[in-house]
């Protein structure tokens, strides 16, 4: 059995953040990271700005996406 879960440190115990359902006095194997953050700051548009540019795709994804969304014929040059 795994489990993820998050806990506190504070600075002598491990303080979960919710309750947990193990045997009390049993061993248990605990590997610790660092909790990585989501939270982002500002709005939807410095979201997408950040993304610009890392997304790699063909020049024809612009011109033809109709085709690969909806299975449209290829446009004619």
């Amino acid at each position: 059995m795994s489990q993820v879960v998050t806990a506190i440190f504070d600075g002598q115990v491990l303080r979960p953040d919710n309750p947990l359902e193990l045997e009390p006095n049993k061993r248990y194997v605990i590997t610790i990271e660092t909790e990585q953050s989501t939270a982002t700051t500002g709005d939807a548009w410095d979201v997408l700005e950040a993304l610009v540019g890392s997304v790699k795709a063909s020049f024809y994804l612009s011109i033809e996406h109709d085709r690969y969304l909806y299975g449209t014929p290829k446009h004619q040059k």
